[in-house]
């Protein structure tokens, strides 16, 4: 029903910056609960950030203070802008999208999932 396609990851210097975006199809995205997960080779799939209908935000302790969740429903298109980066936060950024506002900040409460952007972060 819905697809769902990051861009904008890359390779970095530690304390670089960057913004992804995930372009959503369909005609309902505000209607949507989204959010931001990521995995690193050899561990789980963690979430990142989600952002409500309402424009309520959440994040990973990690990295409140550094990352940004928004979204432009206009444009169908949901961001995460990453600033201060980090060698940790290098992993596959995914982004994803629920009709219910349960579970946000686990992987099982999303119903669509992007097939991920690759970021990278050296020092």
């Amino acid at each position: 029903q819905v697809l769902l396609v990051e861009s904008g990851g890359g390779l970095v210097q530690a304390g670089g910056s960057l913004r992804l975006s995930c372009a959503a199809s369909g005609r309902t995205f505000s209607t949507y609960y989204m959010g931001w997960f990521r995995q690193a080779p050899g561990k789980e799939r963690e979430f990142v950030a989600a952002i409500t209908t309402g424009r309520s935000t959440f994040y990973v302790d990690s990295a409140k203070g550094r990352f940004t969740i928004s979204r432009d429903n206009t444009k169908n298109t949901l961001y995460l802008q990453m600033n201060s980066l980090k060698p940790e936060d290098t992993a596959v950024y995914y982004c994803a999208a629920s009709r219910s506002s349960r579970a946000l900040v686990t992987t099982s409460g999303y119903d669509y999932w992007g097939q991920g952007t690759q970021v990278t972060v050296s020092s």
